[in-house]
């Protein structure tokens, strides 16, 4: 066998190896990629995703397309060649774990927050939508999401909103969670609750904190707002995150005003949204636009604070209008639904 054979038998299973583990060895990154788009003013199994209790609808035409981001989760593990494809797609990004997960997350944890962050963000964009149609509202507490085989369930549902704690007023979250602190274990406890638009009193007897010396229920609570009426929104469970505030708070908005608000076009965007209107950023708005370009979108509403992050986006002929509160969105949506061509904030000022 000559040397030159002898050197290529050695090298390529070496090779071999050491491609193989590079496949094997995870890198600290997540990567993401356009995920799907929903239109809430459309029907889910012949239902409108938007439900209203309590108040005339008007369902009409156009969509208002949330959008959102397929990313790895908190514990999957990543090659480098998956790292290094979503680097070189024009689609994909890839970003450092830590920037994107809190330290030693879970899947579950990310669940449960993920799960929060989205209920709460209904109820926000609810209160912005009434808001803007003249509603004064105040603030209220209510159960964002329970834990299962705790002593809450069956006897609280999500979406409940907790009034009073054995004869103590709820005003806040915190408020509500120092009066279960204080309860006894093994005491059935009152809570006055309003399901809807019914209110009860239902008992739940407090277990022991098995970490701290502590009653818990078992439930996590979120801040709301003491509603005139229902709304509900009947998307997928396991989409999660706050950052489809903006686009609720419009579909809210144009079912339960005359006309519509999309003049028939197919609108998408993202953002955060606050009680006072406010559009906030939010993390994968190339993919987000991407998604949006594939699902057909004729205007993109991209929040302000995001500006310097959609250089280069791959938006095709979908135009792409800056916004930094609901009026914004809402005027942009109104222009551009009375001509397609119309001058629109941009990122760029042009």
């Amino acid at each position: 066998m000559s040397r030159r054979t002898l050197a290529t038998v050695i090298a390529v299973p070496l090779m071999v190896g050491l491609w193989l583990g590079a496949a094997l060895v995870p890198v600290p990154y997540v990567t993401s990629r356009p995920g799907i788009t929903v239109d809430v003013l459309a029907e889910n199994q012949g239902r409108e995703i938007i439900q209203v209790t309590g108040h005339r609808t008007y369902y009409d035409g156009g969509e208002l397309r949330m959008t959102t981001v397929a990313s790895d989760r908190a514990e999957d593990k990543v090659s480098i060649f998956s790292a290094l494809r979503a680097w070189i797609s024009d689609d994909e990004s890839v970003q450092p774990h830590d920037v994107v997960y809190r330290d030693n997350e879970t899947n579950q944890d990310n669940q449960v927050r993920s799960h929060i962050d989205m209920t709460t963000s209904q109820d926000v964009a609810f209160a912005v939508a009434l808001q803007e149609l003249g509603y004064k509202l105040k603030t209220a507490v209510r159960v964002a999401m329970l834990t299962p085989d705790s002593p809450a369930e069956g006897k609280l549902k999500e979406g409940d909103r907790i009034v009073a704690v054995d004869g103590t007023r709820i005003d806040d979250v915190d408020t509500l969670l120092s009066a279960i602190k204080k309860a006894e274990v093994g005491k059935p406890l009152p809570i006055e609750i309003v399901r809807g638009t019914k209110k009860s009193t239902v008992e739940v007897t407090p277990a022991k904190d098995p970490d701290e010396d502590r009653a818990v229920i078992g439930i996590y609570p979120g801040t709301s707002y003491a509603f005139p009426f229902e709304v509900s929104i009947g998307i997928d469970p396991n989409i999660g995150g706050p950052s489809a505030g903006l686009m609720f708070s419009l579909a809210i908005y144009d079912t339960l005003t005359p006309g519509s608000l999309t003049g028939g076009a197919n609108i998408a965007g993202t953002g955060t949204i606050d009680p006072d209107g406010k559009v906030g950023s939010i993390g994968g708005i190339q993919q987000k636009i991407a998604g949006a370009r594939d699902a057909g979108a004729q205007l993109f509403l991209v929040p302000a604070d995001n500006c310097a992050d959609v250089a280069g986006a791959p938006n095709g002929d979908m135009r792409l209008a800056k916004v930094a509160t609901f009026e914004d969105a809402k005027a942009a949506i109104e222009a551009f639904a009375q001509d397609k061509a119309a001058k629109l904030p941009t990122c760029s000022g042009k």
